[in-house]
This record gives C-alpha cells, structure tokens and sequence, in this order.
C-alpha cells in the first residue's frame, strides 16, 4: 500500500487470533492448503454495491500432517464493521468465527498429503459507504479483500492475523481465479486478470476474469471512463477513471504505467499477466492500494509506480503482510524511487530512530500501535536501506541480487532470513554490521 494520506488512530482493539492447537507447536514449515483453485458466480443489484452467488474452492494438502480443518478469511467483515458482517458465508456447517475475519472450516474426513479437498458455500457482499480498499465513493465500488480465500498454515499454525487498516495483514498462496461478475451494463468492473464481456438478460452484462498465480482478486463497480493501451512489452494496460479525474490526468497516469510496467519487468523479471487495470480516484484516502493485475490509486506518479513494483514485490514474491511488511513496502518504495531517478543519497539522516524497540523487521502489531512511525520507518528508513546496501554491494551485484532474488521466489514466499542469506551470499562483505545499523532481526 502506498504510504497513507491520512494515518489512521491507534486500533482500539488488537488480537493475535493465531490457532496452533493448544499446548502443540506444529513443526512442519510447509506452506498449505497449496494450488487453491477459486470459482466465484456473483450477481450485483443495480448499483454494483451488492453482490450475491455462490463460491467454490479446490485446494490440495501439502503438509504431511492430516488436514483437518481449513480458514477463510472474510477480511472485510472488519471494514464493514463486525456486529453487521459485510461478507456472509452461508450454507457449510459446522464453522465457527474467529475475531469476525476468520471462519473455521472442518472438512468431512482428514485430507492426507497430496490429497485435494474442496469447500463450497453461498455468498453475499455489501459494500460499505466511505470510500476505502472496500467502500463507495458515490457510484462506484471498490471491492478489495471480499471474495473469501483460504488462510495459510505453516510450522506457526494458521495465520489469522487481524486486519490492519494502517497497512497490509494480507497472507495467500498463488492461485487461480475463475470469476464471473453480472452486473448492469452501464457500469463498467474492471478486475483482476484478464476479462471479457458477453451480454447477459437484458440491460445487462456479463464479466468473466480469470487470473491464473495470483494471490488475491478485486474489482470495482461503477461509471468508470475507460481508456486502454500497450506496453513495449505487450503489456495491456486499461485505466478506469472516477468522477473527478481529468481526462487529460488519465492519460499521463496511462502513459506512465506503460512505460513503468516494463521498466520493473527489467528490473525484477517479466511481468507474467497479460494485463493489469489501474482505477483512478482522487478521493481514496489513500496513495495507491495494491492487488495483482489491479491497482486502486490518486492521480499521483510516484503511487502508480509504487503500486505497480507491488506487482512484484507482494504479488509474484509473496510475503507475510502482517508479519513482515518491509519485505513488499520498502522493497516497493525503493523501485519507485529507482524509477524515478532517485538514487537516496543522503536518506539516513532523514529516518533517524526514535525508540529502542523500533526494528525494520517490526510486524504490523507493533506500527499499529505506533502509527506516527510507520511511513517514516517501513518507507522511508526501508527503502533508504535498500539504498546503502546497493552502496555496499555495488550497483551491479545490488541490481543481479533484486532480479536473481525475485526469480528464485517467484510465485513463492519470501522472508527476511531468505533475503539476508542470498543478500550475503552475493557478496563479500560482511553485511552483519550492516544488518544491526538498520535494526533488520
């Protein structure tokens, strides 16, 4: 997420809902339930707020422990507050909520390793008011973290961290997307991965977006103006513009995502999803919000290019959001500022620290409850970071070590452990003293 216009209070309430069976640490590392499979058939009333159908999950067990029970994960519940849920799951039995974002599932038998499972239910989205990653802005829609997805597991347990308005709690698996969207045809929904309209009953029409290693889906729902292009690359670029937006600044924020879409595909490898939309507010309360193929941005360069190196540094080289949010922000930030000629000379001084406990390192729990340090730190002190080691290292072996480091994690999960081995590996200096000077644990 692009570094916030507005920091929000302090959260009044912080859980740490991880769900580890009680008294037993699971050992196993391996990252499951693995290749999640999405079919989602949603209808929307007729102003693209509300949305009704039915999804469908396919997903297999990597784990050589039994799997007993899977999470969804109904993110949105929060932002649309939880005594009214704004997402609502029906039609499975047994579940039981955790903390109003989590719904437990059990499964009819234990899902042995390499076995497949599938869970199915029927579903119903109410977006908010109050423009947001999931609200309204008048006529149009963002519909960001609704569609239910699966909660990872791993030698932690299962990861059902609370939702962070300050930044990401966000934790996927690449997957694949099949999502068909009716809807009235003059309101245009721009989504992740590549789309197609047919007609549907009359008055409206039928969006079917499919997406294949992706992490999430979104879309939005509105009177959007269009406008579309390609890249050097054969990138096809389509950018929905919000009431507000000029067309002359839809333009400019068209023809800088082309030429950027290509320039981080030099930089951290080739961009592998055909097509992305970049929908244009200038009221989101935020920079830029990222999602894989789909970016929600102000008419503001450097957020568009901040949220499209996001395309690689969250979504093809995923991350643990909540836990370790300098590994997308600060490694976004700092392609943003390559992209602008910014080569942050001088950066350190201008992100001194302020408390013995402040770590790069520091997951969302801590910079929730510290908001006032959380852009200072994760972007600016990150990316600063990233700055002086390409100082340290030298150019070049800073340059072979993002693009070789993305390519060795591509469609995976990288972690701060990783990045400092292979940061280490491709050099020979001592990058310990390093490592403390920037607080990365």
């Amino acid at each position: 997420m692009r570094r916030p216009l507005i920091l929000f209070a302090v959260l009044a309430v912080l859980l740490s809902v991880a769900a580890a069976p009680p008294g037993r640490a699971p050992a196993d590392p391996t990252r499951t339930p693995d290749t999640p499979a999405y079919t989602a058939e949603l209808r929307s009333d007729a102003t693209g707020a509300h949305w009704r159908g039915h999804e469908r999950i396919t997903f297999a067990n990597a784990s050589p422990e039994p799997l007993r029970e899977v999470y969804l994960r109904l993110w949105d519940n929060f932002r649309g507050g939880c005594a009214s849920p704004s997402v609502q799951v029906t039609g499975l039995d047994g579940t039981s909520e955790v903390a109003c974002t989590a719904l437990r599932v059990p499964l009819p038998r234990p899902l042995a390793q390499g076995a497949s499972g599938t869970v199915e239910f029927d579903l119903a989205i109410d977006v908010p008011d109050g423009i947001d990653r999931f609200g309204r802005d008048g006529a149009f829609s963002f519909v960001g973290n609704a569609l239910p997805v699966l909660a990872v597991h791993d030698g932690a347990g299962w990861h059902l961290d609370p939702y962070s308005e300050l930044g990401e709690s966000f934790y996927a698996l690449t997957s694949d997307f099949a999502v068909t969207l009716d809807h009235p045809a003059d309101l245009s929904v721009p989504a992740t991965g590549t789309a197609v309209d047919t007609p549907g009953e009359p008055g409206r029409t039928v969006t079917r977006a499919a997406a294949k290693r992706v992490r999430e889906f979104a879309w939005a729902a509105g009177p959007f103006r269009r406008i579309a292009g390609q890249s050097g690359d054969g990138v096809r670029i389509a950018v929905y513009s919000a009431a507000g937006v000029s067309a002359e600044d839809a333009r400019a924020m068209l023809d800088l995502s082309l030429r950027t879409i290509d320039a981080h595909s030099a930089n951290y490898g080739t961009y592998p999803y055909g097509d992305l939309a970049l929908v244009l507010d200038n009221a989101f309360p935020f920079g830029g919000m990222e999602y894989p193929a789909f970016v929600l941005a102000r008419v503001r360069p450097s957020a568009v290019i901040h949220e499209l190196a996001h395309q690689w540094w969250y979504g093809i080289v995923g991350d643990d959001q909540y836990h370790a949010p300098w590994l997308d922000e600060s490694f976004a930030e700092y392609a943003m500022d390559l992209a602008l000629n910014d080569m942050g000379e001088g950066c350190t001084a201008t992100t001194p620290w302020k408390a013995a406990a402040e770590r790069l390192t520091n997951p969302m729990s801590y910079w929730d409850t510290h908001p006032d340090r959380y852009e200072a730190v994760i972007y600016d002190h990150g990316s600063c970071a990233l700055h002086e080691l390409r100082r340290l290292i030298g150019p070049d072996t800073m340059s072979a070590l993002l693009r070789d480091y993305a390519h060795a994690h591509w469609n995976g999960v990288s972690t701060t452990a990783e990045f400092k081995a292979a940061a280490q590996a491709a050099t020979r200096v001592d990058l310990g003293p390093f490592w403390r000077e920037h607080r990365i644990d």
